[in-house]
C-alpha cells in the first residue's frame, strides 16, 4: 500500500493508486483482478522527469500507462525508462522531453490481458514471452476503457501459490481415489466371496435335480404298473391314496421339479452375473465377451426394470473384445441405470398426467409409447481412421436434450475440475477414455437411415478399439 502522499501532481499525472486486490485467500477460480493492482497514468505530453521522480517516490510502482486525450495507447515500465535514461545522452533525450519521444522509441509490445483471466493462464501467457521482456509488467483491462497495471512478481507468487493448491487437490483426489479403488475391490472380494457360497449349494441342487426326476418318474411308473395289474387295492391303500391326493401328485410333481429347476437356474445366473460385475480387474486387459457382460448388468438390474420398461436387444457379431471387464460393467451399469431412472420418472410423470386436470380443462397429455431401453452392438469404423472398433450403443425413448444441453452435459463429463463434480458419467467417460483408449459419445436424435436405429430420446455410445 503507498503510504507516502505527494502534494503535487502534474496535471498529465494521476496520482498512483494500489488495489488491495483479494481479501481472502487465492484459490483455483481466482483471477487477476483479484491481485494488487497499480493505477499510475500519464498523457504522452508529460516530461519524463514527472514520471522519474514518481517512480523515485514511488518504488515498488512497476510502470507508467501512457494515455493520449484519457485514451489508452500504452506502458512503460520503471525498467524500460532507467535503462533509457542510462543510454549516452538518455537524460538530454529523455528526462526532459514529453514521453512520447520516449514511447516512439521503445516501441514495446505490451502484453494485455482482461481482468477476468485466470491466474494460471495469464502466468503461462506472461512465461510465453520473450526473455527479454519477461520482468515487464502485464497491462490489466479490467472495463471497457479501464486498465491497470500489474507487477509480475506478484503474478509468480499468486501463480506458484495456486500451484501449491493445484498439487494438494491432485494428492487428497488421488488419495479419495485409492481409498475408492480399495473400499471397491474388498467390496468386490467380498461380494466374489459370497457369490462362490451361494454357487456352491446350487451346484448341489443342480447335480442332484437330475436324479430326482429320475428317481420320480420311476415310483410313478411304479405306481402305475401296480394299479394296472391290481385294479382292487386294499381299503387301507384307497385311503391313504385318497388322504395324499394321488392323482393331484402325478400331475404336480413334474411341474414343481421343473419350477425348483427354473429357480435353481435364476440363482446360478445371478450368483454368476455377481461374480461377473465385481470381477477384480488384472493389471493388462483380457479378451471379454461384452454380450455376456451387458446381460449380466441386466440381469443384477431385473427388479428395477418393471414391466413397463421393454429392453429391447440388437446384439451383432462381437469377437472377444480386450478390455478390463469389472470396469466395463460398471460404465454399463452406470448408463442404464440412468436410463432406467429417466424412465421411471417419465413413467410416473404420465401416469399422475393422466388423472391430474389442468385449469383450462384439458388432460396433460401422457406419453403414447412404452418406456423401452435399446442396445445395439456391431463391429465398425470411423472416418479417418483404419482401425476397427466395437460400437455399444444404449438408447432410451425418454425425453430429447438440446443439443445446448447435450454440450452441457459433455463438458461436465470431460471436466477435470474439483473432486466435487464428480458423477457417475464422468466416472465412465474416463474409464472408456483414459482406461481403454476408447470413445464416449452422447447423441439426442435419430438417424433414418439405420437399420439398428434406436428410439427417439438420448442415446449414450461406446466404441472400444479392437487389437
Amino acid at each position: 500500500m503507498f503510504s507516502d502522499i505527494v502534494t503535487e501532481f502534474h496535471p498529465k499525472l494521476t496520482p498512483p493508486v494500489l488495489s488491495e486486490g483479494k481479501t481472502h485467500a487465492l484459490d483455483l477460480e481466482s483471477t487477476l483482478a483479484d491481485l494488487p493492482l497499480y493505477n499510475f497514468q500519464a498523457d504522452l505530453g508529460c516530461l519524463g522527469i514527472h514520471v522519474a521522480q514518481v517512480f523515485q517516490q514511488y518504488p515498488l510502482l512497476p510502470g507508467v500507462i501512457l494515455t493520449r486525450e484519457n485514451q489508452f495507447v500504452g506502458m512503460i515500465s520503471r525498467q524500460c525508462l532507467l535503462e533509457y535514461l542510462l543510454r549516452p545522452h538518455g537524460i538530454e533525450l529523455f528526462l526532459r522531453k514529453p514521453l512520447g519521444v520516449l514511447h516512439s522509441y521503445t516501441q514495446t509490445k505490451n502484453l494485455i490481458l482482461a481482468g477476468d483471466t485466470p491466474i494460471l493462464l495469464g502466468a503461462q501467457q506472461a512465461l510465453r514471452r520473450s526473455p527479454d521482456l519477461l520482468p515487464e509488467p502485464i497491462v490489466l483491462q479490467t472495463q471497457p476503457g479501464v486498465y491497470r497495471l500489474l507487477d509480475i512478481h506478484e503474478l509468480n507468487i499468486a501463480y506458484w501459490h495456486i500451484r501449491g493448491i493445484e498439487t494438494q487437490v491432485r494428492y487428497e483426489r488421488l488419495q479419495v481415489e485409492m481409498l475408492q479403488s480399495d473400499k471397491m475391490a474388498s467390496l468386490g472380494r467380498l461380494v466374489d466371496g459370497v457369490a462362490h457360497e451361494i454357487l456352491d449349494p446350487v451346484s448341489f441342487i443342480w447335480g442332484n435335480l437330475s436324479h430326482i426326476g429320475d428317481y420320480s418318474r420311476n415310483l410313478l411308473e411304479l405306481i402305475n404298473a401296480f394299479e394296472k395289474h391290481f385294479p382292487q387295492q386294499p381299503r387301507e391303500i384307497q385311503e391313504i391314496k385318497a388322504a395324499i391326493e394321488l392323482d393331484y401328485i402325478k400331475e404336480d410333481l413334474p411341474k414343481t421339479l421343473e419350477s425348483i429347476k427354473t429357480g435353481a437356474e435364476r440363482l446360478s445366473k445371478l450368483a454368476n452375473g455377481l461374480q461377473n460385475f465385481c470381477h477384480i480387474d488384472e493389471v493388462y486387459p483380457k479378451p471379454a465377451n461384452l454380450h455376456a457382460c451387458l446381460d449380466s448388468v441386466l440381469l443384477l438390474l431385473k427388479s428395477r426394470l418393471t414391466s413397463e420398461i421393454q429392453i429391447h436387444k440388437n446384439y451383432g457379431h462381437l469377437p472377444p473384445v480386450p478390455c478390463f471387464v469389472g470396469q466395463i460393467s460398471q460404465v454399463f451399469m452406470n448408463i442404464l441405470s440412468r436410463a432406467i431412472d429417466l424412465l421411471l420418472n417419465q413413467a410416473i410423470s404420465d401416469r399422475l398426467g393422466t388423472e391430474l386436470q389442468l385449469p383450462s380443462g384439458q388432460l396433460l397429455t401422457a406419453s403414447s409409447t412404452a418406456p423401452q431401453i435399446t442396445i445395439a452392438t456391431d463391429v465398425c469404423s470411423i472416418e479417418g481412421s483404419r482401425m476397427r472398433w466395437v460400437s455399444i450403443r444404449i438408447g432410451d425413448n425418454g425425453a430429447q436434450m438440446s443439443a445446448e444441453t447435450q454440450r452441457q452435459l459433455m463438458d461436465a463429463i470431460q471436466s477435470e475440475a474439483a473432486p466435487t463434480k464428480e458423477t457417475s458419467l464422468t466416472t465412465s467417460y474416463r474409464i472408456i477414455t483414459a482406461k481403454h483408449g476408447g470413445k464416449f459419445r452422447i447423441y439426442s436424435r435419430i438417424n433414418p437411415a439405420d437399420e439398428m436405429k434406436l428410439a427417439i430420446g438420448t442415446e449414450f455410445e461406446i466404441l472400444l478399439p479392437l487389437a
